[in-house]
């Protein structure tokens, strides 16, 4: 609702002024998607597609869903329509709604909305520390302040089943003093286990191996690498050995960021590589990726809201004969960029008491007088001065704030 919407749209405004910096290209997915791609892509033991998804049976039978991430969308419109025929990496980003079936609470809802962005065809280190980089970008030009960076690397095919047998052996002697998923999950994905965020099992969790001293020797310089870029860059983070994510399809960097602002649920966005995901998908070609998404209601929560997005000029005009003229000067107005709200029908003391609540910046009285002289009066709402003023005038003064 106005004027928090006014909230939203500078977010994502900011969002696509970055995006265009870093030569992003949005890309728009369907809402509607079948359901298996996510059952393939994120994983069938993940929370999202064992217990969250909103899925449903087509009158032919298909299985749909809702999308509850954009991820394996993108790439699965990646694969459909050949983006790994085009030289260089492929940079998209997209901003909208998500649909999880979770439990609401304060930053977390069942209809929820996203700004995201996936860079595919490279492995590169340097490309996660840009990514990383256009994301604290991101959240420094909207406003946030006092936010965490948390990385971690989680391997890839190579080390990750030795990791995964390591902590398998861990967890059989505490899975009884887990919660009743971490349970299942000792035994079905381990690694979920590290994900878990039910308070009373973090000490037993601490007390896990950490995949850091099992990364192969690709993965541990490809880690190193990484930190290197973001120090060059002066980007402060922390290296968190238990953050593997939630989705089965990341693979070496992973990283989140936290707010203190929005208790329980502290994450704004969360984000990793993925470089087997295209394959996984039916891609024939190698098409590595590492991309994030920001929980945009969680961020609109934390961000400074700033003025509200009051009109420049409240039009009074005093008779019929000035609300026709006040329509085509309020038109001009509009074309060259002035915001303005004219007042209908009322008597100047409702109309300036309604331009006293729309907070506008200025009143512009118009009668019958001032439209023989082609002179008005315009009163400044903060200082209560007024000044005769030709239209032209109007919008110097308007742009200089007098």
């Amino acid at each position: 609702m106005p004027p928090d919407t006014a909230v939203w749209n500078r977010v994502e405004r900011i969002a696509r002024e970055v995006f265009r910096a870093y030569n992003y290209h949005e890309i728009r997915t369907p809402i509607l998607e079948e359901e298996q791609l996510f059952a393939r892509g994120v994983g069938a033991d993940t929370d999202i597609v064992s217990k969250e998804m909103y899925a449903f049976e087509d009158r032919d039978g298909s299985r749909l869903v809702l999308r509850p991430e954009n991820t394996a969308s993108v790439i699965r419109a990646y694969i459909e329509h050949r983006l790994d025929q085009r030289p260089g990496v492929q940079k998209l980003y997209y901003i909208g709604p998500m649909f999880r079936r979770e439990r609401p609470q304060k930053g977390r809802y069942r209809q929820f909305f996203q700004i995201g962005a996936e860079a595919i065809g490279s492995e590169s280190p340097f490309v996660d520390a840009e990514v990383i980089e256009m994301v604290s970008e991101m959240l420094t030009r909207t406003g946030l302040g006092g936010f965490t960076l948390l990385i971690n690397s989680v391997g890839c095919q190579n080390c990750r089943p030795q990791f995964v047998e390591k902590l398998r052996a861990a967890l059989k002697p505490v899975a009884a003093q887990l919660c009743v998923d971490c349970q299942r999950r000792a035994e079905t994905n381990p690694l979920r286990v590290l994900d878990c965020k039910v308070p009373e099992d973090q000490p037993l969790i601490e007390q896990l191996p950490s995949i850091l001293d099992s990364l192969c020797e690709i993965c541990a310089p490809h880690f190193e690498q990484v930190m290197m870029y973001l120090a060059d860059r002066g980007i402060p983070f922390e290296v968190k050995p238990r953050l593997v994510r939630g989705l089965d399809y990341y693979m070496r960097t992973t990283f989140e960021v936290t707010h203190g602002d929005l208790g329980a649920q502290n994450s704004v966005l969360g984000g990793g590589r993925y470089d087997g995901l295209a394959e996984s998908l039916g891609s024939s070609v190698h098409s590595p990726g590492i991309g994030f998404s920001i929980g945009e209601d969680r961020l609109v929560m934390t961000v400074a809201r700033g003025e509200d997005s009051a009109p420049d000029v409240f039009i009074a005009p005093l008779g019929e004969a000035a609300l026709r003229h006040a329509g085509v000067l309020a038109r001009d107005l509009r074309r060259v960029g002035v915001t303005v709200e004219v007042a209908a029908n009322l008597k100047l003391k409702r109309a300036m008491e309604l331009a006293n609540k729309a907070a506008a910046r200025y009143a512009l009285i118009l009668g019958d007088d001032e439209i023989a002289a082609g002179v008005y009066t315009l009163k400044n709402m903060r200082s209560t001065e007024q000044h005769r003023v030709t239209r032209e005038q109007i919008i110097e003064t308007i742009g200089n704030g007098n």
